[in-house]
């Protein structure tokens, strides 16, 4: 038979509000009978009711994890990451993928949020930076977590998960730079995620603090995509006076870049360097394996979620924002020119 909240409440000699209570997180209770709580628990292998929960009170236990994006991986490592937070704490995860650049967006991000009675949402790139979807959210009052390209914090920022693309980028192409390439190109991604604004502007950076100049013609405006990647490392290989080096704003990029150079005869790396970023699979699956910038987004994910569900009503946490760093992950397909 399923074990009920009575069998709980019974095995731990406390009430039935009082196990409610321990499972909707609620404060003022003593942490002996949290523990108490969670013990009995476990030992009867007990599971919430969380659409009971939803019905039962004010509160909700669904959030929703918002995206527009192509990269099937990003999307799947944001899956799993919110929906390990959302299991441990007792909620439900909706999964709801759009147009971002759709006329309707703002209008159907409020009604999903008012039909699903949401407890919160979970906004990627670029709803998570569209001032229009933040402000019709607002308005309603909406819980929402941010996870967006950015160095720091300030008070517009709201909750909100920082990836410092920028120092990622930086230091990826100071890795070309140092062993010795000079004529660098860009494989950019959409413009309209703020990552691709800051990861050129981190190639950009690093260029300039080397005194290397930086070749219109050797940045290529593009989308992220392996298709993407394809026609930009075309673009770049019939150019007579070719880069040495290639920085690809994603892996899928990138990937797409390797396999145009193998289709022009160009060996990697001993002809043309090629990086990429975020540390997907991708970079992992092509050969050589790529040299990348490792981005958490499974931890990026977990710890946004958490975020949003400690800062819900009378609970406020101290921490309101977190900043991650990307770090470079040197593999096979970069190394000094010839």
């Amino acid at each position: 038979m399923k074990v009920t909240i009575n069998d709980v409440a019974k095995h731990a000699g406390v009430s039935i509000k009082t196990v409610s209570r321990v499972t909707n997180n609620e404060p003022s209770v003593r942490q002996t009978t949290i523990d108490k709580v969670n013990q009995a628990i476990a030992a009867l292998n007990y599971q919430p009711n969380v659409a009971a929960r939803n019905l039962a009170g004010t509160k909700s236990y669904v959030i929703a994890f918002v995206y527009d994006n192509p990269n099937a991986y990003y999307v799947i490592d944001m899956q799993n990451g919110i929906l390990s937070s959302c299991k441990k704490r007792g909620y439900e995860l909706l999964i709801h993928p759009c147009d971002a650049k759709s006329d309707n967006i703002c209008q159907e991000l409020v009604d999903m949020v008012r039909h699903a009675r949401l407890s919160g949402l979970v906004l990627t790139p670029p709803l998570s930076e569209d001032p229009k979807v933040l402000a019709a959210l607002d308005k309603i009052g909406a819980n929402y977590v941010r996870i967006i390209a950015g160095e720091e914090a300030d008070y517009d920022t709201g909750l909100s998960i920082m990836v410092n693309d920028k120092h990622g980028a930086i230091s990826i192409t100071q890795h070309l730079i140092d062993l010795g390439h000079k004529k660098i190109a860009f494989l950019s991604g959409d413009h309209q995620h703020e990552s691709t604004k800051a990861r050129l502007a981190g190639f950009t950076l690093a260029m300039e603090n080397n005194q290397l100049e930086v070749d219109p013609s050797n940045i290529i405006n593009g989308q992220y995509s392996f298709e993407s990647g394809v026609q930009g490392a075309k673009q770049l290989l019939a150019k007579a006076e070719r880069p040495t080096a290639i920085v690809a704003c994603n892996d899928e990029i990138a990937a797409g870049a390797l396999f145009a150079a193998r289709l022009e005869g160009v060996a990697i790396p001993e002809e043309l360097s090629i990086v990429g970023f975020e540390d997907s699979p991708f970079s992992r699956q092509t050969w050589p394996k790529l040299t990348t910038v490792h981005q958490p987004n499974k931890l990026i994910a977990q710890t946004a979620t958490e975020l949003l569900i400690e800062n819900q009503g009378n609970k406020q946490s101290e921490l309101t924002h977190q900043v991650f760093i990307p770090q470079p992950v040197i593999r096979d397909s970069s190394s000094s020119p010839r």
